[in-house]
This record gives structure tokens, sequence and C-alpha cells, in this order.
């Protein structure tokens, strides 16, 4: 990621935490010294209904305010979307696809039919069920983010997460969000 700014768009459903992962990039980069922005893109939905986050990174201020058209970075949250919503427009021949399925990457460059950049699955929704108890695939989502980008470190990323989730909901939570994250770090597939 050599770009001044690196851009990442999050694409998901109402109820996945698309807010709280770009969010939550956003605020990990300022605790690393970074500039960010990170907010959401949404209406009147209901849970379930499609929703677009936008992270921006850089080492210098950003001026910009704006959603995301050309991104660096697209996180796919909901492997449904694909065919509903045009998940990769705007994705450069450098850019990166962090797609939760578990498919392999190859088959899912194959069915999105892209030809260029890189591609990378994580089944996210597992991984989530098994650690966290429930099918929210944000947290692992951020744990591949980490791996496939090196864009944010994976301690900041858990002082951010037990700082917002423990009086919330409590250290069981906050222990199965960290193992998610880590286990999505680790399983994460790339061509």
């Amino acid at each position: 990621m050599s770009k001044e700014i690196t851009e990442i768009r999050w694409h998901g459903r109402g109820g996945q935490g698309v807010k709280t992962a770009a969010l939550m990039a956003a605020q990990v980069a300022l605790e690393e010294g970074k500039f960010a922005q990170g907010f959401p893109e949404y209406g009147p939905e209901r849970m379930g209904a499609p929703v677009t986050g936008y992270t921006r990174i850089s080492d210098k201020a950003i001026t910009i305010h704006c959603g995301v058209s050309k991104p660096d970075i697209v996180a796919v949250l909901d492997n449904s979307l694909i065919g509903q919503i045009d998940v990769t427009a705007g994705l450069g021949d450098n850019g990166v696809l962090i797609l939760n399925t578990p498919e392999p990457p190859a088959e899912a460059r194959k069915r999105l039919g892209l030809e260029g950049g890189s591609v990378y699955t994580i089944d996210a929704t597992q991984i989530s069920i098994d650690e966290i108890g429930r099918p929210i695939p944000n947290t692992p989502m951020m744990g591949a983010l980490i791996k496939v980008t090196e864009l944010l470190g994976m301690e900041t990323l858990k002082k951010d997460i037990e700082k917002k989730f423990m009086k919330k909901f409590g250290e069981k939570v906050v222990q199965g969000n960290f193992n998610a994250i880590e286990r999505a770090y680790r399983e994460v597939k790339s061509e």
C-alpha cells in the first residue's frame, strides 16, 4: 500500500458490524498515530439490508469527505451480496479483495470475474459463530485485514476492542473477539 491515502470499502448487511468495522479500523489507525476517517453509509434500512462503510488511513491529514469510489481494499462481510450489488466497483488492478466465504480465493475470483488484484478469503461467519457464539463477522474480517495488509497493528486492535467491549459485553465476549481475530489472521487464504 504505497498510496498517500489507503481507502477501504466495507460491504455487508445491517447487524453484521460493517459500521463498527469501518469506525474501529479508523480508531486503531488514529491510536497508532495516523490520520483516519471511518463512517457508514446507510439510510432507513433495517436489519439485514445492505450497508456500506468506509475507512481512510493516511500518514498525512485527510481533506476529502465523501464515500470511497475507488477503493484500495474491499472487505465483503456477506457473500450473498455478490450478484446483488457490485462489490468490486472501482477496485483497481492492484486492489485487494477480502471476502467472507469458505470457498478458495481462485473460485471467488472466477465467480466475480476478476482479472487483476489480489483475492483473499476467510470463513469469518463460521469463525465468529465458533469463537463469539454469534454470526457477526466484523472482528474476524479485521484479523484478515491485518494479516493481508499489515495496515494496522494486532495489539492496538485488541486494546481498542477491550476498551469498547469490556463494560458492555464482558470478558467472555472480549476474549471471544480476540480468538476470532487471531484465528482469522491464521486462516485467511490467498491464491
